[in-house]
């Protein structure tokens, strides 16, 4: 007991005396760190110093350096100032030159004003000077004449009218004789239609046929005993067949092409059958015949279609058909009526009218020529006369009648189907005419309008459907290069042939032409 007593005495001592220990321990570390606080402070304070002393030292360098640059700029300021100051007073300084230059003039003009009302009353006076001695020369003049002013200006007046009287009958004499030129002209220009359509010689590449042989010996059969075979083809056909020194081959003549194209497939095929006799010459020919007729309503109904004319006539198709075997100037006119059906669609399309009309009208406008050899008159009218018989409208049956002005064209229509058949006809290669030809009418064209004084230059284009001119502006006036127009026009109908117009074109420009330096 007495031994536990004494461990826990020594125990409460132990933990007494490490309470005081810990105690003391604890005082040295606190005056310790108040002495570092205070260290602290006291170094703080003295780096806060600094710094104040730092701060105030660079802010008066800094206010130095903007007081330095505000005085710099105030310099510069003052400077500018006295600058412009020095221009403002070298303006005044030439504003009152010029105000005084100003006056001086303005005081030379009121002079000058005041010479010319001088110079005005002296001319007044002068003038009426003048009056005076003209009415008293007047006077002396009617008493040496005998005859008043009114009387004369009468006179005057009368001789002038004379003149123009005959003037006027000069005219109408000149007139006369170009109309009659012209008249002349066209009657030659139908001669010659009816030559081209009615004459073997003229227009015997389009109204025979030639016809190869094996031999010279198929001669004799074709003509047959006694003749009997070349009469039977002739009877059937209705078409001549020659037969003369030409080496292997045999010519068929006749006006009607598709009744020429069934002798020609019908001969051939008797050649090459070799069976000639009257009996199988009249069956080949009916034969032939019939299949043509086949071939030509075929034919009419592609054309149809290629256009897009639907409802049209059978007859008239088979009229359409028909030109495959008609020419003119070498020309297939159907060919030539589906490019003036295409033309004209293609026309109306840019004008904004009806296309498929147009093409109607443009593909029957020749319909006439499938018949104009056996129908009396021209082939616009006959065309027409066949349209209007199998249902067209009147729009399509007038532009066929108009389209060769046998008749006056009254709507678009007609001068768009009268253009595209130009077109077609006239472009190059569309008809036969030699280049050589071709080229002359050309140059011959330009030639008649360079032969005119003023003319600098001349441009026939279009195939010759048209010259430009180009007239010296120094040389002619407005009015005469007018008068150059109607000249050349009337030399070029004078001294050409060709189809349809000639357009002349004169131009005449001025020009000012200076020069930036």
């Amino acid at each position: 007991m007495l031994i536990i007593l004494v461990g826990l005495l020594g125990l409460v001592a132990g933990l007494a005396v490490g309470f005081m220990l810990r105690r003391f321990i604890a005082e040295g570390r606190r005056k310790d760190a108040e002495a570092q606080g205070r260290k602290l402070v006291e170094n703080a304070l003295a780096e806060a110093d600094r710094i104040r002393k730092e701060a105030a030292l660079q802010s008066r360098d800094e206010a130095l350096q903007l007081k330095q640059e505000v005085e710099k700029e105030i310099r510069e300021r003052k400077r500018e100032v006295a600058e412009e100051e020095k221009r403002l007073i070298q303006k005044l300084d030439q504003m009152e030159r010029k105000i005084d230059l100003l006056d001086q003039r303005e005081m030379e003009l009121i002079k000058k004003e005041q010479n010319l009302g001088r110079e005005e009353e002296k001319l007044k006076s002068r003038h009426r000077e003048i009056d005076t001695l003209v009415e008293e020369q007047r006077g002396r003049l009617e008493k040496i004449a005998g005859i008043s002013r009114e009387e004369a200006k009468a006179m005057l007046i009368e001789a002038i009218e004379s003149e123009a009287r005959m003037e006027a009958a000069k005219a109408v004499v000149k007139i006369e004789n170009e109309m009659k030129l012209k008249a002349d002209r066209k009657a030659k220009n139908i001669l010659a239609l009816a030559i081209s359509r009615y004459a073997g010689d003229y227009v015997a590449e389009r109204t025979v046929s030639v016809v190869p042989l094996p031999g010279d010996e198929m001669k004799g059969r074709i003509i047959g005993r006694e003749g009997r075979n070349i009469r039977a083809i002739e009877a059937a056909t209705g078409i001549d067949v020659i037969i003369d020194d030409t080496p292997e081959a045999v010519i068929l003549s006749g006006f009607n092409p598709v009744r020429r194209e069934v002798a020609r497939l019908a001969l051939e095929r008797l050649i090459a059958d070799g069976r000639i006799h009257p009996a199988r010459i009249e069956e080949v020919v009916n034969k032939v015949a019939e299949e043509l007729e086949v071939g030509m309503r075929e034919a009419g109904e592609q054309a149809t279609f290629d256009v897009g004319a639907h409802g049209v006539n059978p007859e008239l198709i088979k009229l359409l058909g028909r030109l495959k075997y008609r020419t003119s100037y070498s020309q297939n006119c159907l060919q030539h009526s589906l490019e003036v059906a295409f033309l004209c669609g293609i026309m109306a399309s840019e004008l904004g009218i009806n296309v498929k009309q147009a093409k109607r009208a443009g593909l029957l406008h020749d319909i006439g020529k499938a018949v104009d050899h056996e129908v009396e008159g021209s082939h616009a009218s006959i065309g027409a006369d066949l349209a209007k018989k199998y249902g067209e409208s009147p729009e399509v049956v007038h532009a066929i009648a108009a389209h060769h002005e046998d008749v006056a064209p009254e709507s678009l229509l007609d001068i768009l189907v009268q253009s595209a058949d130009a077109l077609s006809g006239a472009r190059p290669g569309a008809r036969k005419e030699m280049l050589e030809s071709y080229v002359k009418r050309l140059e011959d064209l330009e030639k008649i309008a360079n032969g005119f004084k003023g003319v600098d230059k001349s441009y026939a284009i279009q195939a010759g459907r048209e010259i430009r001119v180009i007239v010296d502006s120094g040389k002619l006036s407005d009015a005469e290069a007018a008068l150059v127009t109607k000249d050349i026009v009337k030399k070029i109908e004078e001294e050409l042939t060709y189809p349809g117009q000639i357009r002349v074109t004169v131009i005449r420009e001025s020009r000012t032409v200076e020069y930036a330096k």
